[in-house]
This record gives structure tokens, C-alpha cells and sequence, in this order.
């Protein structure tokens, strides 16, 4: 396990492999070990680094709020200590709000963003009431509600499929801290909307969807992407394209990173 300190704040990460870099940023109540699978496959032609975010992992809560601009931070903590200067970055849900707000706040060291079961939108009214209920739900029954979110990301017909790796998934999910669920749940309650940087085509960029994606609705998903640049890669699936769609989500990530 390799650490550095962000704030006085652990922050784990793994650095595998040679050439140009790609980031793999996880998402809520998930962990950097759920890219193994890709790690093993990109590092034979890439250095892949790995971090976990704030509160997740391996790695220490910050606060009571982790805003996406202080995990965005915390991955460029990472990326000097490791001198480098340029990545693609791939972030699932929450890590591609992270992926967005390091755009933002380091234009130059992007080369490519792939946000994979993401939005570059604000979350809306309902969403926002949402994620407050959540914050209560997880201090009431932390247990149940982190099985209960899990679950939900899958898309029905794979609940039963996968039912393996989604109790591989709740397995590490149950890991991360009260504090950790609770800081991030606020932080993406109050992200900013980064839609404009999907409009200026600044670099380019890979949207991934799943039509059947029990949390974000696919049309109003593409709606973004209109009038840009970006490349869409859509399956049948749900919000978890690494685990329902590991092979082919390979594949496209194989193309767009050449």
C-alpha cells in the first residue's frame, strides 16, 4: 500500500506499469481494489494509478464535507508526488463529479476524461433532498442502507446474474466509515454543474451510459453531449458498466485511450 499525506489527511493509492498514464478515480461507497481487473490489463501499455478518494479505502475522511474540489486536490497530491504531469482520467459516478473538478482546476494536466456512469450536471432539487435523506438513512441503519444502495446499481435483470460480485461489492463497501458516506454524500449535494466544460471541448472525452441505469436517466444523460465533441459508448446495463459490461467497456476504454 503506498500513502502520502493530503491536508495531514491520509491518501492511499497503487501505481502499476509504464507509459502514458491513465487515473482510475472510484465511486461512492466503492474502493480503488474494484479496479483490479483493469489495472492488470491497461498497466501491460500504461502506467495506471489507482487512488482512493476521501473517505473511501484506504484512505482518511476530511471534514465533515468532502467537496469534489478536495478530492481533485487530493489526486493532484498524488500525480506530483509521482511527477506526473499529464493523465487521462477515468471516473465511475462520484469519480467522474472528481475528474470534472480536476479539469477545472488543473486544465493543463488533462489529456483525456472518460466519465463512465457520470454527469457533468449539478445534482437537481429532488436529487439534492435525496442525498439528505440518504445522510439520515446511513445514521440510522449504516448496514442496510449501504446493501440496500449497492443492490440499486445494478440493473435488475443482473441482480441475480451478478449476485457474486455484487456481494463482492458490498463486501467493500461496508468498509468505508459513517464519516466517510456522510462527508461525500454532501459534497455531492453541493457540486458544482460543469456542463461548460463538456461544451468547450477542451480535450477530449468519452461519456459511458447504461440505458437501464437505476441512477441516471440515459435520454437526459445524452442531452449533455449534444453540439460537442464527446464520444458516446452506451450499453444495456446498468449504473456499474465495470462489473455488467467488463469486457466490452474494455474494449472501448482500449480505443479511445490509443
Amino acid at each position: 500500500m503506498k500513502t502520502l499525506l493530503y491536508k495531514n489527511t491520509k491518501i492511499s493509492y497503487s501505481d502499476s506499469g509504464t507509459g502514458n498514464t491513465i487515473v482510475l478515480l472510484h465511486g461512492f461507497l466503492e474502493n480503488k481494489k474494484m479496479w483490479k481487473d483493469y489495472v492488470d490489463f491497461f498497466s501491460e501499455k500504461y502506467r495506471v494509478v489507482t487512488i482512493d478518494l476521501l473517505g473511501h479505502g484506504e484512505s482518511e475522511p476530511l471534514g465533515y464535507v468532502h467537496e469534489m474540489e478536495d478530492n481533485a486536490n487530493a489526486v493532484n497530491e498524488v500525480l506530483e508526488h509521482l511527477k506526473i504531469e499529464k493523465t487521462i482520467i477515468l471516473g465511475h459516478s462520484m469519480g467522474g463529479y472528481v475528474g470534472l473538478a480536476f479539469a477545472e482546476l488543473y486544465p493543463q494536466k488533462i489529456q483525456k476524461l472518460v466519465l463512465l456512469n457520470s454527469t457533468s450536471r449539478e445534482d437537481s432539487a429532488e436529487k439534492k433532498v435525496n442525498r439528505t435523506r440518504a445522510i439520515k438513512a446511513v445514521k440510522q441503519n449504516y448496514i442496510s442502507f449501504v446493501s440496500l444502495a449497492i443492490a440499486n446499481l445494478f440493473s435488475e435483470n443482473n441482480r441475480t446474474r451478478l449476485a457474486e460480485e455484487i456481494e463482492k461489492v458490498k463486501e467493500q463497501a461496508l468498509k468505508t466509515p459513517l464519516q466517510g458516506i456522510v462527508a461525500s454524500l454532501e459534497g455531492m449535494k453541493i457540486r458544482k454543474d460543469r456542463e461548460w466544460l463538456l461544451k468547450e471541448n477542451r480535450f477530449p472525452v468519452l461519456l459511458i451510459l447504461g440505458k437501464k441505469d437505476p441512477v441516471l436517466n440515459y435520454e437526459e444523460s445524452l442531452s449533455q453531449i449534444e453540439d460537442t465533441t464527446a464520444e458516446l459508448v452506451s450499453f444495456e446495463d446498468g449504473h456499474m458498466s465495470q462489473i455488467e459490461n467488463k469486457e466490452a467497456l474494455k474494449t472501448a476504454l482500449k480505443h479511445f485511450f490509443e
